[in-house]
Order: C-alpha cells, then sequence, then structure tokens
C-alpha cells in the first residue's frame, strides 16, 4: 500500500519507533541487571559470553573432579597410616624373634602373626571408596594387584617376578587431576608401586612390603634366626618406603586443597564477568 504520509513525517515515525525500540531494550537490560539479553543486542558480545560459559561448565567439572580425588586421597592416605603401623609391629615382631632366648615355639607362634599381618596388608592394599579401588588410579573397578603371598617374592599375581605386562599397568593406571590454575598433578599411587616395589629387571626391590612380611614369616616358621634378624633391615626399609607413599598422598591433598581454592575463586571471578554482559 502506498502511504499518504509526507516523507518527513516518514522519517519521524521511523525515529519514534527506534527510540521506543531502545527504550524496551534498556529496560529489559534493567530488570534482568545484562546488557545482553538476546543475540542481536550486541552480536560483538556473543562469543564473549559463550566462552565465559564455557570455561565456567570447565571450571565446575574440575571442581567436581577434585572433590572426588580429595576423598580418594583422604581414604588413601588413612590406609597407608594403618599399614605403616603393621610395618612397625613387623619390625618389633622381627627383633623379638631374633633374640637367641626364643624357642621353636614361640617363633611359630610368631609366625602366626606375622601371616595375619601379611593378610591385613593385603587388605590395606585394596582398599575401597565408594566401590572403587583406591590404588588403583584410572583403573579403579578392580585391583591393580592381587596379591598372593609365596616363597618368590611375598606377592606377585603368578607368585614370581613382574614382567612387562605388569609394569604396563602400573604405567595405564596412573591417574592425574587437572589443576584449573594450568596443567595437572600425579594424584595416586599403585598398589604395586606401593606394596609390591620391583627392581627393573621385576625381581622384588629391598623396600617390597609383602617380599619382606614373608622373608620374616619363612624364617619365623624355619626357626631360622639368622634370617629372622636379616629381615630386620628389609622390614624398616619397607616401612620407610610406605611412609614415603604416605607423604606423597599428604602431598596430594594439600595440592587439591589449594587447586580447590582457586577454582572456587575463578568460578566468583567468572560468575561476576557473566553478570556484566
Amino acid at each position: 500500500m502506498i502511504s499518504t504520509l509526507a516523507p518527513g513525517s516518514q522519517l519521524f515515525l521511523a525515529n519514534l519507533n527506534r527510540i521506543e525500540q531502545q527504550l524496551s531494550q534498556a529496560n529489559a537490560q534493567i530488570s534482568s541487571g545484562k546488557k545482553l539479553t538476546v543475540a542481536s543486542d550486541d552480536p560483538g558480545r556473543v562469543a564473549a559470553l559463550l566462552q565465559l560459559r564455557t570455561d565456567e561448565q570447565q571450571n565446575q567439572q574440575i571442581e567436581a573432579n577434585m572433590k572426588l580425588a580429595n576423598a580418594t586421597a583422604s581414604a588413601a592416605d588413612s590406609a597407608l597410616s594403618g599399614a605403616s603401623e603393621l610395618m612397625d609391629t613387623a619390625v618389633q615382631v622381627a627383633i623379638q624373634g631374633a633374640n637367641a632366648m626364643q624357642t621353636a615355639q614361640t617363633r611359630q607362634s610368631m609366625a602366626q602373626q606375622v601371616q595375619g599381618l601379611l593378610q591385613e596388608m593385603e587388605a590395606y592394599s585394596q582398599t575401597q571408596m565408594q566401590g572403587s579401588y583406591v590404588f588403583c588410579g584410572a583403573q579403579s573397578q578392580s585391583p591393580a594387584n592381587q596379591v598372593v603371598p609365596s616363597a618368590a617374592d611375598g606377592a606377585s599375581d603368578s607368585g614370581g617376578t613382574a614382567d612387562a605386562a605388569d609394569q604396563a599397568a602400573v604405567a595405564a593406571a596412573s591417574q592425574r587431576i587437572q589443576d584449573p590454575a594450568g596443567g595437572s598433578f600425579s594424584a595416586s599411587k599403585t598398589a604395586k608401586e606401593i606394596f609390591n616395589d620391583t627392581n627393573s629387571d621385576g625381581t622384588p626391590a629391598t623396600d617390597n612390603t609383602f617380599a619382606a612380611l614373608n622373608s620374616l614369616l619363612t624364617a619365623l616358621e624355619s626357626n631360622d634366626q639368622t634370617g629372622i634378624a636379616n629381615s630386620i633391615d628389609t622390614l624398616q626399609q619397607a616401612a620407610n618406603h610406605l611412609n614415603n607413599m604416605d607423604a606423597f598422598y599428604g602431598t596430594v591433598e594439600t595440592r587439591i586443597q589449594d587447586a580447590t581454592t582457586f577454582a572456587t575463586s575463578y568460578d566468583a571471578q567468572l560468575q561476576t564477568e557473566i553478570s556484566g554482559i
């Protein structure tokens, strides 16, 4: 339809309509507290808003991951504290057993005590938290190492030394936590690394917890005073190794707490930036 309005009147109406739209947009921004209510308000800000939303979601996921990792590290810390106490008990048993006044009968009784310590240590190595194995890293649905004491090494899947597949499993099971400040950090050790440490050739290391306990057990059962005395050093090395692993998890807990504090602050910053768009 052909307009009967003069050009000047049409221009006036067009300007009036534009002013009304601007007023409507301003009112919407005032009521929402946001400068951007729909994409057409400021297309240039849309990309920035989407990036902030993405950063916010990623940061919140990292926070959730760290919450679970902190609970896992706490469970590991508790288990290793108990394991360290077991090793201290084993050292005392070895010292008593090495005494020349002990008899074959009393050493058999001590052997039964050490057998119980082995079983408790195995239970610690398979500690679970919310249905997942703590000392298995990313492979948390099954134990990293089914401990079966043997005369060979005290703990091995096959009763012998570790092979390449065992070493690969350790590497695959490692777990890293993303740091909201950037990068990532190691957050776990496997049962094999902690309780059944091996040399590069797969033989038990001198700080191998199960090997040390099994050596003491064998010596006590054999009434071997010299063997019992010799086991004291490896037991102490294994105890020191467990203490070091416990300290590792203590450091992890501190690192997670620091990262959580950063993530909380960063989340607040992102929300402020989002609300300003």
